[in-house]
């Protein structure tokens, strides 16, 4: 099977709380900035407090890794949203689709039922995305620039083959003719319609 995809730069979308650690979403924001001066690094809060604490770590931070001119590239196109509410923040989330998403929120679970659109997931203050980059067991090929919308990372199932069978009883048959002949018909397909009424008849 293809395991193609479009992989862009890095992404990584902080989705926090007030009781969130700054230092921790600091690190994790630089550590997915320092791969490419394309990557790029969001957070999204419900706590303005918290979004500045943030931004004014991230300069010290920065200031003694060795790729910092990366670095520096990444963050002057990131950027932070303050959202009126957890519901908000999640919906930017998932209209966004990021490669990494990581939750350090007071209610994980809660958010996680809420998620349906991102790379691979770390949920909590101890999962940092580097722990998915090097041994936590995840794939690190993930989709990036939205693609998290319509495609999954790369896992044991690209590597599989599939096919699907069907069987119909006649009574299946006739409950699904209507809408057989109805689509068949629409597309101007009347050998399609037709092998439909041939049955019905029979």
């Amino acid at each position: 099977a293809a395991i193609d995809m479009i992989a862009g730069p890095s992404e990584l979308l902080v989705l926090a709380d007030a009781t969130a650690r700054a230092e921790f979403i600091a690190a994790d924001l630089l550590s997915q900035a320092e791969h490419d001066p394309d990557a790029q690094v969001v957070l999204v809060t419900t706590d303005a407090r918290l979004a500045e604490t943030i931004v004014s770590l991230i300069p010290s931070y920065a200031q003694s890794l060795p790729r910092r001119a990366i670095i520096e590239r990444s963050l002057a196109h990131s950027f932070v949203v303050v959202a009126n509410s957890m519901e908000d923040a999640i919906a930017f989330a998932n209209q966004y689709a990021p490669e990494h998403l990581s939750i350090q929120v007071a209610n994980e679970d809660a958010v996680l039922q809420h998620i349906s659109h991102a790379g691979s997931v770390f949920v909590g203050p101890c999962a940092p995305v580097a722990a998915g980059d090097y041994a936590s067991g995840t794939n690190h090929t993930l989709p990036t620039a939205g693609t998290a919308r319509f495609y999954s990372g790369v896992s044991i199932d690209s590597f599989q083959k599939s096919i699907t069978f069907q069987r119909l009883s006649r009574e299946g048959l006739v409950r699904l003719a209507p809408t057989l002949k109805t689509l068949a018909a629409a597309e101007g397909l009347e050998a399609h319609k037709r092998a439909v009424e041939i049955r019905e008849r029979s």
